[in-house]
């Protein structure tokens, strides 16, 4: 039986391809959870239709990120946080909290997921951030000063 996938499945395939599998799997698994639909013509042109749509939005989101990242190029953020004497921080900074900085201080959208950063940062200090994304990438100044 032909199938579209609805959702990305291991072992069988990724969201929106086509598959031939039994006819069993697909019956009494597949489409009853909502996974996948019968391969019917109109299934297939709405398919076509909704991967147009999914690359033209994939495809504004990638410019916007782009734009973003040139505009976050060289940029220094400063990050207020308590620490002790040593000059180490209470808690660390994730990638959450520098995103989320990020857009106080610049009104830049940046994806937490983009900034490479190994481990928390948990010293005071200058440290330089890398945000790859979008096949660019860009790094930008993090000072974090005691509070």
């Amino acid at each position: 039986m032909k199938i579209i996938l609805l959702k990305d499945i291991a072992k069988v395939g990724r969201k929106y391809e086509t598959k031939d599998i039994s006819d069993g799997y697909a019956v009494n698994l597949l489409i009853p959870k909502g996974l996948a639909v019968a391969a019917t013509p109109d299934a297939v042109k709405r398919l076509e239709t909704e991967k147009k749509k999914m690359d033209g939005e994939r495809k504004i989101h990638e410019e916007l990120l782009l734009k973003n990242l040139s505009e976050l190029d060289g940029v220094t953020i400063t990050i207020k946080d308590k620490a002790n004497e040593k000059g180490h921080l209470f808690a660390g900074l994730h990638s959450e909290a520098i995103a989320e900085e990020v857009q106080k201080q610049t009104r830049l959208q940046i994806d937490p997921s983009l900034i490479q950063i190994e481990h928390p940062i948990k010293e005071l200090g200058n440290h330089p951030i890398e945000v790859k994304g979008a096949g660019k990438s860009v790094k930008f100044n993090l000072i974090i000063e005691a509070r």
